[in-house]
């Protein structure tokens, strides 16, 4: 198979990944809007959509530039690499999506194509350096989230100390539509870089380009490709995410999205490639916490913890072995 051919397929697969990513991820954007009834599930997920695409003309590409060459040597890999590691996040997506569990896309994509590449290269592949903030955020990004959730309910509850319940839950409905946004915003413009840096980095592999840089074609079918995966929605998952971790009004919505959002920005800001769905998670049971602990169902938050720490890993087998099965396929 020509190295064209191969490229082409890549960035096809690629923006299928996006797509998964968006549908995957659906309830990360919307969950706490629909459990709180704010929007229907069909209304929320047209608005989380609608933002995860304008977040292509608001920030830049830091978090493409980690994922494309800041984690592997590109000059090590091939379209060979790219494809088995699109596959092997693919297809854990695809697993955790029908288990219901809210694992990340972005670890998967990043554990599918390491695993790609030590499998083609040994580990001298890898930047080791470059995997110390992904690998730190797994465990950093949701409790930020949780402390940044404790802290918008303690003010928010401070500012709304003297008004009525029932005004309260009125503003709050409205304001959650805002935070929604913000959050779907934040969503947007993190998970669909990381699709930005795998084309980007397989047209310099296949020879198409020869700086890395992102092209704006690539920015815009990314962000289409999320926004359409996001609007087929994962029902699943919402109701894991809405419903089982915590019960949550209007004011704890806002809260959890607004600490997800203000989280999803900065680690956008510093090219840092969370995921969205540790964040919005640890939001939600911050959220809880600070009500009282009893609130959070630990058992499931355990449960999905433990689905977080194996994606990693489970990725990077799945994209090792495909590499393996693929190589003799391509010759």
């Amino acid at each position: 198979m020509s190295r064209f051919v191969l490229v082409v397929v890549t960035v096809f697969l690629t923006l299928a990944f996006e797509f998964s990513n968006g549908w995957h991820d659906a309830a990360n954007s919307i969950a706490t809007v629909v459990s709180t009834r704010v929007l229907t599930p069909f209304r929320a997920v047209l608005w989380a959509a609608f933002w995860n695409f304008i977040a292509a003309f608001v920030f830049g590409t830091a978090v493409a530039a980690t994922i494309g060459k800041g984690m592997v040597h590109i000059e090590m890999v091939n379209e060979k690499v790219l494809l088995a590691g699109l596959l092997g996040a693919i297809i854990w997506n695809l697993i955790t999506l029908t288990l219901g569990l809210p694992t990340s896309s972005s670890h998967a994509l990043m554990g599918g194509y390491g695993g790609a590449a030590v499998a083609h290269a040994g580990f001298k592949a890898l930047i080791l350096h470059g995997w110390s903030k992904p690998v730190l955020f797994i465990f950093l990004s949701p409790v930020v989230g949780m402390v940044v959730a404790i802290l918008v309910t303690v003010v928010t509850t401070w500012i709304v100390r003297d008004q009525r319940p029932r005004k309260v839950d009125r503003w709050f409905r409205r304001l959650q539509l805002i935070s929604a946004a913000g959050y779907s915003l934040g969503h947007g413009t993190n998970d669909a870089q990381k699709g930005m840096g795998i084309i980007t980095a397989a047209l310099v592999a296949g020879g198409l380009m020869k700086d890395y840089s992102v092209p704006y074609w690539v920015i815009l079918c990314c962000h289409l490709a999320m926004a359409g995966g996001t609007m087929a929605g994962g029902w699943r998952i919402i109701k894991t995410m809405g419903q089982r971790i915590t019960k949550l009004t209007p004011f704890g919505g806002f809260a959890a999205e607004t600490a997800g959002a203000l989280t999803l920005f900065t680690t956008a800001r510093f090219g840092i490639p969370v995921s969205t769905t540790h964040t919005i998670t640890g939001a939600i049971v911050g959220v809880g916490a600070s009500r009282r602990l009893t609130a959070v169902r630990w058992g499931v938050t355990r449960h999905i913890v433990v689905a977080w720490l194996l994606t990693i890993p489970g990725a990077a087998l799945l994209g090792a072995g495909l590499y393996h099965f693929l190589v003799p396929l391509l010759r």
